[in-house]
């Protein structure tokens, strides 16, 4: 049996039919959503939004208390499910998935209302005044997120939204619409249980026709990830709304490793960077720039640990490395663009094909060698299993290669010199930078924001930046004594451009001389 190319079956455009990428076995089918049922589920959100806007901060605390406690306690069914619907192994979906969602719970629990209180802010020249920023519900958060992570993508957003008191409509990737149906009962059934409207949440599900019928239907704020292609896409969609989005897009990290690092912590990193979710990854390291004076010895640290991993279905009771990859359309991406390396002069060290083909979806953990910074596998994401190993002779030369792409997303450096470490790191024109760790640990410091430059995307997730964006920010000016003095500008008086002429040479002019002449024409004007 083997997986269909595409989610959809165009014999039967009501039902997406779904499979186990691993075992190519049926998982059932989910209905797709039209367009007129996407137009319900928006306003049944927008509706439940109303109320949920006037609660306070402890009731959206306790939803999301609600919601880690589930987590934990249904842990086992979880990982099964994100394990059948995309292939990956046990040990990926338990730490890369309900841990990072458990963390980013933890994390909005503890600082979301610290971030989202009305925030004091200076008043200039305004002395008698007050001014704060004040952080009101936009109303509805969609997000169109992708295959790779099916619970923390689906969770990923929703946190946020609801911790600033918005609603939330998703729309999973088609190619994991089984589990995700679940992952949205569990935010639903964590609402009601708190005595909440479970409508504030809303799943549509089918492809790109479902995720033009979200973005139109009007939506407040829309977080997509996925392909650049697909941003592109979204972004032209929302434009006619003048609909805000954030775009967290590809990657083609770099992780450069220096003639001092420790080689052993950056093979640790190397395979954790790359092969983690079988490099189905946003920020997967993808380019690895090593001193030529470590080359061949990184390689071969490398190489010894790639040929001895375990790959297949991740099943309990069964101990696996790496799993499958979950759509046969990026697999194809995968072999072509090692088939393309390979034919430019790039040299197989580990892997480099499909493997298992008769059981499941799977391409070899892969490393290539020999690869130069002409060959088209520098510049393509690949989104799979696979390490380019690239020689360079000088840090400025492994940033010169780093900065050489189109994407800006995740890095890595590895130096034992810490202060060489950070110049290559502020030197790399990336949105996150981890030093002598896989960069991708970045999301874990929830304090920190996730996103890139360039055709990475534009806009944060995380931290408090990514909390606000999902919020009006209103600038608001009052009082500060028990009287109002309003500024009063009209009718203008003889007086009124000397005055306001001394007070800019007094209060921005530089040296004795300007001052001294704004504070005799400030004077002069105010004893006419």
């Amino acid at each position: 049996m083997s997986t269909p190319i595409l989610a959809v079956d165009p014999a039967r455009p009501d039902v997406i039919p779904c499979f186990d990428p691993a075992t190519r076995e049926p998982l059932g089918t989910v209905a797709i959503t039209s367009p007129a049922q996407v137009k319900a589920k928006l306003a049944r959100a927008r509706e439940a939004q109303r109320a949920w806007a006037k609660t306070s901060f402890a009731s959206r605390r306790a939803v999301l208390q609600r919601v880690l406690d589930r987590l934990l306690d249904d842990e086992e069914r979880l990982v099964e499910l994100v394990c059948r619907d995309s292939g990956k192994t046990r040990e990926n979906a338990l730490v890369g998935e309900v841990w990072t969602v458990c963390e980013k719970l933890r994390w909005t629990i503890a600082q979301g209302e610290t971030h989202l209180r009305p925030e004091r802010v200076s008043s200039g020249l305004l002395v008698h005044k007050r001014a704060r920023l004040e952080f009101h519900p936009l109303g509805v958060v969609g997000a169109i997120v992708p295959w790779n992570y099916p619970l923390q993508n689906v969770m990923n957003a929703a946190i946020p939204a609801l911790m600033a008191g918005n609603a939330y409509v998703v729309k999973p990737s088609e190619w994991v619409a089984w589990s995700s149906e679940a992952f949205v009962a569990l935010l639903r059934d964590a609402l009601r249980d708190e005595g909440h409207d479970p409508e504030l949440v809303q799943i549509v599900q089918g492809d790109g026709a479902t995720g033009r019928a979200l973005i139109e239907g009007g939506v407040d704020v829309l977080v997509f990830i996925g392909s650049v292609e697909n941003g592109r896409r979204v972004l032209s969609a929302a434009a006619s709304k003048l609909t805000p989005v954030i775009l967290e897009l590809g990657g083609k990290d770099p992780f450069i490793v220096c003639e001092d690092a420790h080689l052993d912590a950056a093979v640790a990193g190397a395979l954790s960077g790359s092969l983690i979710n079988c490099g189905q990854n946003c920020v997967a390291s993808e380019r690895f720039l090593v001193r030529r004076e470590v080359a061949a010895s990184f390689e071969g640290k490398l190489a010894a640990e790639v040929r001895g991993l375990r790959q297949g279905p991740s099943r309990k009771g069964e101990i696996v490395d790496v799993g499958a990859m979950t759509t046969p359309l990026q697999l194809q991406i995968v072999e072509r663009l090692v088939n393309e390396a390979v034919a430019q002069g790039a040299r197989v060290v580990a892997g480099g094909k499909r493997v298992q083909a008769d059981r499941g979806e799977y391409f070899a953990p892969t490393i290539l060698a020999d690869v130069t910074p002409s060959m088209s596998i520098m510049h393509e994401e690949t989104f799979g299993p696979v390490m380019l190993l690239c020689t360079v002779e000088s840090d400025a030369e492994a940033i010169e290669i780093a900065n050489a792409t189109s994407f800006g997303l995740g890095s890595t450096v590895f130096s034992n010199d810490r202060a060489r470490a950070r110049r290559i790191a502020s030197a790399l024109e990336a949105g996150m930078t981890g030093i002598n760790d896989f960069g991708g640990m970045t999301y874990m410091a929830q304090d920190l924001t996730f996103g890139g430059v360039k055709h990475s995307g534009f806009g944060r997730i995380n931290g408090r930046e990514g909390l606000r964006a999902l919020c009006n920010t209103k600038a608001v000016l009052d009082d500060r004594l028990p009287f109002t003095m309003p500024s009063k500008v009209l009718p203008v008086t003889p007086k009124d451009f000397e005055t306001a002429a001394g007070a800019l040479d007094l209060i921005y002019g530089r040296g004795l001389r300007r001052r001294a002449r704004g504070l005799r024409r400030l004077v002069g004007s105010l004893l006419r």
